[in-house]
Order: structure tokens, then C-alpha cells, then sequence
């Protein structure tokens, strides 16, 4: 989605507070904000600051919008985001500190940033953290990998409210990573494919590269996701070598490191390789400094090469659809509204340590909702 018209601005204002005015506001809640800061996140953000105080709003740093940064500067307090910088636990609680001491705080989280420190920050902190919002689906499995929870952290990423979103982000990889081919007067066709991963994301991406007549290898750890790929059509390989072998686009889609230092070696010459989610959740590419040479083989495109083998990473080995905008429509709101529902459940009620999803009930309130405002609307 690009950036909103006047109405459309006033459409999804509506729909959010059609979906917090269920929930009494919290003056006495902050919420500390990771987002990605894309043309329409300032709705989004108002609409935070409608259910609780900003502490700080941290955009995530590929994924910034100049036009969007502008708009809430001023309005909000902005701060940088680092993720190394945020697994330190006492750079964590200084944040914390600074913005929040002594207060009521809801993290509202993408990708697990305040993983790493939370059970430090829980019992430091001057104020109280009243829980996490976490947006993504590796986000959500490194909040499940810690022992155990200091606060209870609401995951939306696998919500059905999600499933919309993520299967239009796998069309958007995929237009993304042909486009950037094409942009090298190369093409798709004729070449065969492996998705790494396949949850909702690999499985999107998979479909769509099936759809425009591209040869699909799916590899993923779990064999129960290999056996689905194997029934619906694609060849699932046992090992990841075998997957890569002979693949001339790899789609990276685990969030959970697809391509480590010695898988490179097993990639073809002249493959290119995207990835759906940050650099440092999908690939180690920092380990291959001593072992290649790198050169700009065109715009977001780097040629990896060493004697006898060379490779292609898209967008620095980031989020390719993030290089169009990661369009996915008035359906991203829907996503939203559930972040801005747990985040009012939070400030709302006390919740035991853990993970926590929201009831069918608000579910469906959220979706009869989003389709009053949006079915058939223009976005």
C-alpha cells in the first residue's frame, strides 16, 4: 500500500476504533513500539497511542519510510533500534528507563527483539512490564525457546487473522525476487526453485513460483511440512544439499537461519538467493567475508564470488518485498487490529506468565469488522 488518501486515512481511523472501543483505555499503560515503519504505520501508530502512552516508537532500521518517519516525528518519540544493541539485557533496561521509569509498560514486539533480555528487564525494571505483543512467527519461537516466560506475551503470528497477510507477503517475495531478476535481463522460467521453510510464507511463495511455471524443491527440518509439500505437488528433499543442488532461485523462509556458512558451498553457480525476513534471521552471510568477494551486480544485487563458484543475494540478503513496499492491502490492518486488541487486553487484565493468543470471540469481532469497512473498498 502506498501512502493513504485523506478518506482512506479516515476509513482505517474508524476501523480501529470500531475495534479498541471495546476495550477501556489505560492512561496508566506506556507501550514501547518495534514496527516497521512502511507508508500506512502511522494509522497504525495513532492508533496506538489511542490505548496507551508511546513510550517509543522503534523502527526497525530496513524498513523505514522517509514520508512516515516525518509524519510521526513530533508527534510520538522516536528512538533507534539495534537488535545486538537489545540483546544486551542492561542496554534493554536503560531503554526502558529512560522512557518508562516506574510505569506500567507493554512491549509491543517484530521478530523477538526483547527476547533476549526480558527475564532480566522483568525483574529490574522500576516500573512493570506488563506483557509482550509479538507480531511474527520468529518472533514468536524465541519467545517460546526461553525456559520460562517473566510476563505473559500475546503472539499474533499464528493467528488466522494473520493468514491473509502472510500468504500475500509470499506473492510479494516473489514479485519481488523476479523483478530484480529481470532487472538482469534473466527470467524465472527455466529455472528450478527451492523454498527453504515451509510454513504459511514458504508455502505462498512455493505457489506462486508453481503458478508461473517454475520447477519447486521444498526442504524443510520438520518432515511432517516436507510430506505436505510432497502431496501438494512439489518435490521435497531430504537433506538441504539436495535441495540446493542444481537450484537456480532460493527463497530463504524459516526466520530461523536457512543458510549457514558451509551450506554456500552446495549452491549453484549463478543462483540467486532472496530471503523473506532480516539478514540475520535467515542467512549467515557474515561468515562468508574471508571466503568471497563481493561486487554490486546491479541494483539490491551482489555477486558473491570465489575461484570456480559464484552466487547472487538479493536486497543485502533482507526482506526482498521490502524493496516495493511489501504491499499486502487493507489486510495488514487486520494484523494490526489484533496487535492494538492484545495490547488493550494486556493494559486491561493481569494474565499469567506465558504464551497467550486472543479468543475467537474478539477474532471474529476484528474480521466481521475489517469486512464492514474494507470488503470491495478501494486500498
Amino acid at each position: 500500500m502506498t501512502v493513504l488518501e485523506d478518506f482512506e486515512v479516515s476509513r482505517v481511523d474508524a476501523f480501529f476504533k470500531k475495534v479498541t472501543g471495546r476495550f477501556e483505555p489505560s492512561a496508566e499503560t506506556m507501550a514501547m513500539v518495534i514496527t516497521h515503519l512502511l507508508p500506512e504505520r502511522p494509522a497504525f501508530l495513532r492508533a496506538v497511542a489511542r490505548a496507551a502512552s508511546i513510550a517509543a516508537v522503534l523502527p526497525k532500521p530496513k524498513s523505514i519510510n522517509a514520508g512516515a518517519l516525518r509524519e510521526i516525528t513530533g508527534l510520538m518519540p522516536v528512538a533507534e533500534l539495534d537488535r545486538a544493541a537489545f540483546a544486551d539485557p542492561d542496554h534493554a533496561l536503560s531503554v526502558l528507563e529512560d522512557r518508562a521509569a516506574g510505569r506500567d509498560v507493554v512491549l509491543l514486539d517484530v521478530g523477538g527483539y526483547f527476547a533476549p533480555s526480558l527475564e532480566h528487564v522483568c525483574a529490574r525494571f522500576s516500573g512493570r512490564i506488563v506483557g509482550v505483543v509479538e507480531d511474527t512467527e520468529n518472533g514468536h519461537q524465541r519467545y517460546a525457546a526461553l525456559d520460562k516466560l517473566p510476563c505473559p506475551v500475546f503472539s499474533v503470528a499464528r493467528s488466522p487473522l494473520k493468514d491473509p497477510e502472510d500468504y500475500l507477503v509470499g506473492q510479494s517475495v516473489t514479485f519481488s525476487a523476479e523483478a530484480l531478476i529481470r532487472s538482469r535481463g534473466d527470467i524465472l522460467q527455466g529455472r528450478a526453485a527451492t523454498v527453504i521453510g515451509y510454513g504459511k510464507l514458504g508455502r505462498s511463495v512455493a505457489a506462486m513460483l508453481h503458478a508461473k511455471h517454475v520447477a519447486v524443491t521444498v526442504y524443510d527440518r520438520d518432515p511432517v511440512k516436507r510430506l505436505q509439500a510432497l502431496s501438494q505437488g512439489y518435490r521435497a528433499a531430504p537433506a538441504l544439499a539436495q535441495a540446493l543442488a542444481g537450484s537456480g532461485l532460493i527463497v530463504c523462509a524459516t526466520g530461523n537461519l536457512a543458510l549457514k556458512e558451509d551450506d554456500f558451498a552446495a549452491i549453484a553457480n549463478g543462483a540467486y538467493i532472496a530471503s523473506v525476513t532480516s539478514s540475520d534471521d535467515e542467512l549467515e552471510l557474515a561468515a562468508l567475508n574471508e571466503l568471497y568477494g563481493r561486487t554490486p551486480a546491479g541494483e539490491h544485487i551482489t555477486r558473491y564470488a570465489r575461484t570456480g563458484h559464484f552466487f547472487y543475494v538479493l536486497a543485502d540478503g533482507n526482506a526482498v518485498n521490502f524493496l516495493h513496499g511489501a504491499c499486502v492491502g487493507a489486510f495488514i490492518f487486520l494484523v494490526q487490529a489484533e496487535i492494538l486488541a492484545a495490547l488493550a487486553t494486556l493494559a486491561s487484565a493481569g494474565h499469567e506468565p506465558g504464551l497467550h493468543e486472543l479468543d475467537k470471540t474478539t477474532r471474529s469481532f476484528i474480521a466481521s469488522t475489517w469486512l464492514r469497512y474494507f470488503d470491495g473498498a478501494p486500498s
